[in-house]
């Protein structure tokens, strides 16, 4: 059934952004956040979100909740949104919350979307494409890096996104597929080598970047990661700092730390790199979808590459829900989505706009 009346949770860079391409693309949207905010071109509400009654009140009347809040508040935002009958969107990467949600779906009356942002999101979406291009898949590899353009320093990174959001996936275990097993193995390991438009940049394993991808795929496959990419020694330097320096026994002061050391930037790029291998024709064969995406002019205000990337991709989903091109009910995984009706939304549409291969 289609759907006009969205509310947004957490108006910040992504938050702000996303309430603003759903209201360009049609939809009736309220912004809540715990602050008043003067200006927005949407209607706000400033409510204390950690509290289920003051929340309930808020959502009254809407058909819609994406959750732009810090991950931790999900579960609860989840639990009254499908109490309430409504849609659920958001671009959580925490794997506890996302079962949770996936609980909550099974008895849903509308859909149930995490994971809707970059990565788990646009990169999964991207990856069953290529996969789906193969008779039979031998493997997928998804690999993502949201960088300063001009970096700095030895760590060579800014925390244009959520400290909390780096801290989780640098020290929680990641869900692999290795030579056809399923497992779990460290943050922060199998370190490679890739380029990106003649960039040099190392990846290595990060947490909660595939989505629901392993169950999909297991038994199909022999091979599936999800990979991080920063400027080359950072993942030396993060090692030292989390486990020599044991940072990793505090997760809010190793945050409040790196973001203090190394603050947002305005000039940042998101590399993605996803490759697929696998036989077509009798032959082994190898397709990649390689970008670069670096910051954009929306609504008259210049966006970070991070911002605009994930707030579309959200709002593609949402988009495509609403035209009836993906279920309105149960639980939504990113690589159901197909690429090709998800570019042609009117808000993932930018992702050719601001891309260089």
């Amino acid at each position: 059934m289609a759907f006009e009346k969205v509310a947004v949770l957490g108006l910040g860079k992504v938050g702000h952004l996303a309430a603003e391409l759903l209201a360009g693309a049609g939809f009736e949207v309220t912004g809540i956040d715990a602050r008043g905010l003067e200006g927005a071109p949407f209607k706000v509400k400033a409510v204390d979100i950690s509290n289920d009654a003051a929340l309930r009140s808020a959502l009254a009347g809407q058909q819609a909740v994406l959750s732009c809040l810090p991950y931790h508040l999900n579960i609860g935002v989840s639990t009254v949104a499908h109490a309430m009958g409504l849609h659920y969107f958001d671009l959580t990467e925490d794997v506890p919350t996302t079962n949770h949600i996936r609980k909550l779906a099974e008895t849903s009356s509308g859909v149930m979307a995490p994971q809707c942002g970059l990565a788990p999101g646009f990169v999964g979406i991207v990856g069953a494409d290529l996969a789906n291009r193969f008779e039979k898949v031998r493997s997928i590899r998804l690999r993502v890096g949201a960088l300063p353009q001009n970096p700095t320093g030895l760590l060579g990174y800014a925390f244009n996104w959520s400290p909390e959001g780096v801290v989780n996936e640098y020290l929680n275990d990641c869900e692999v597929i290795e030579e056809g097993t399923r497992k779990m193995v460290s943050a922060m390991e199998w370190m490679e080598t890739i380029y990106v438009n003649g960039v040099k940049l190392e990846a290595f394993t990060t947490s909660g970047g595939l989505g629901t991808m392993c169950e999909t795929y297991a038994g199909k496959i022999e091979n599936l990661d999800y990979k991080t990419m920063r400027y080359p020694g950072h993942a030396q330097l993060m090692n030292f700092f989390f486990h020599e320096l044991l940072m990793r026994e505090n997760r809010a002061e190793a945050g409040r730390i790196l973001t203090h050391a190394k603050p947002p930037v305005d000039e940042d790029v998101v590399y993605v790199h996803v490759a697929a291998e696998g036989w077509d024709g009798g032959q082994l064969k190898r397709k990649e979808f390689v970008r670069a995406y670096y910051p954009l002019e929306i609504n008259g205000t210049r966006r970070t590459a991070i911002a605009w990337t994930t707030s579309a991709s959200v709002v593609a989903v949402i988009e495509m829900v609403r035209a009836g091109t993906l279920p309105a009910k149960g639980f939504l995984k990113q690589e159901d989505i197909r690429l090709a009706p998800w570019e042609a939304t009117r808000t993932g549409a930018l992702y050719e706009q601001g891309a260089r291969r």
